[in-house]
């Protein structure tokens, strides 16, 4: 795994642990008040890859290690966060660190689970947790242009640009409006390296349903909440935590029965991967040793050097070349070995972007 993780963010009660727990199929601490998670839970969760299983039933290694990705399931959010209200300080870190946001929003009503108002009102709790990331970015960006405007003074022409590109974030998240759907130029961000903006980072909603909702998950806040993740050319997915944590505890088999049962082709939980698969542009290549056969998560556009990374950093350091073959050469020919009878084997240097299904053999040197 390339360090990328999906934090998963909200007001307090929506149901984020609950999630995790369906995610991780952890214990991540859940109960029926606010604040329950202080310190951020923390878990790579394993993907299924239906493509690993084809490539280990004809292998027939004695494990199939499938992909992974993280998850991080941070403290909930309160008004004011933004000037260290409920913990803010440390929720506004943590989110930092995410590379994506999975935002969870409450869209089921049951009075046994408290919420942080009278009424859940899902676009009422995006509106309070996004406001209170465009004004912790807001206090970065002036922080940051007292600094660059120092050295503009002196005729810095590149902190002159620091400062205009600061000026137009400023104006932008000024006007209540999250860094991302702010255009902004490659050279623009490296103008302005020592800024970590929270708005800026890719955004998917989860509306937490209850099972009431349930086969088509869908209700009038689901609604709402898909209207509004459009609004900002972002995804909205609907998921019943409760049940998604009860199939996870289920044995596999029983668990498809069970989606089934319930009138729905696959779990949300696959679903809510995927997307996350998509958002942070990552992809999964293979490689089969003499005990294993096992995939791995890369950044797309990677190249072999940094895919072997993501075994070891020798693999980078002392790469040589990559064997490949293609995963559709593979399901064709029906074997490793008679894909390379084809002359579907493939000798790729460093320069060889990896593509998504890649079956890699790495040659390093000492």
């Amino acid at each position: 795994m390339a360090g990328l993780a999906c934090g998963i963010i909200g007001l307090p009660n929506v149901g984020k642990s609950t999630l995790f727990n369906a995610l991780t199929r952890g214990h991540a601490k859940t109960e029926n008040y606010p604040f329950c998670t202080i310190d951020p839970n923390v878990a790579l969760v394993h993907v299924h890859e239906p493509r690993l299983e084809q490539l280990n039933a004809v292998e027939q290694r004695p494990k199939a290690v499938h992909p992974v990705i993280e998850f991080v399931d941070i403290a909930g959010l309160v008004e004011g966060a933004s000037k260290g209200e409920g913990r803010g300080n440390e929720f506004l870190e943590h989110v930092r660190h995410a590379d994506l946001l999975m935002h969870v929003v409450r869209a089921f009503a049951d009075p046994n689970v408290v919420h942080v108002r009278a009424a859940p009102d899902p676009i009422d709790d995006i509106r309070v947790t996004n406001l209170e990331l465009i004004l912790a970015d807001l206090q970065q960006a002036e922080r940051a242009m007292e600094r660059y405007a120092r050295k503009a003074r002196g005729l810095d022409k590149e902190a002159q640009h620091a400062l205009e590109v600061l000026r137009r974030i400023a104006a932008h998240l000024g006007a209540e409006k999250p860094l991302r759907s702010l255009p902004l130029s490659h050279d623009d961000l490296s103008a302005i390296p020592d800024c970590r903006f929270l708005t800026g980072k890719p955004v998917m909603y989860v509306a937490n349903v209850g099972e009431d909702a349930l086969p088509g998950l869908a209700n009038d806040a689901v609604g709402a909440v898909r209207r509004f993740a459009a609004t900002e050319g972002n995804t909205a997915m609907a998921v019943c935590g409760r049940l998604e944590a009860e199939i996870a505890q289920l044995e596999p088999a029983e668990a498809t029965a069970f989606i089934r049962e319930m009138g729905l082709d696959e779990g949300a939980l696959t679903r809510l991967i995927r997307e996350c698969y998509r958002q942070l542009g990552l992809i999964t290549f293979f490689t089969v040793g003499d005990e294993e056969v096992r995939g791995w998560t890369i950044p797309r556009g990677a190249t072999a050097p940094d895919a072997g990374a993501a075994i070891h950093t020798d693999f980078r350091t002392h790469f040589i070349r990559a064997e490949v073959i293609a995963f559709a050469d593979f399901q064709k020919a029906g074997s490793r070995q008679a894909a390379r009878e084809q002359g579907h084997l493939r000798v790729e240097g460093k320069d060889y972007v990896v593509q998504d299904g890649d079956i890699l053999f790495f040659r390093i040197g000492h």
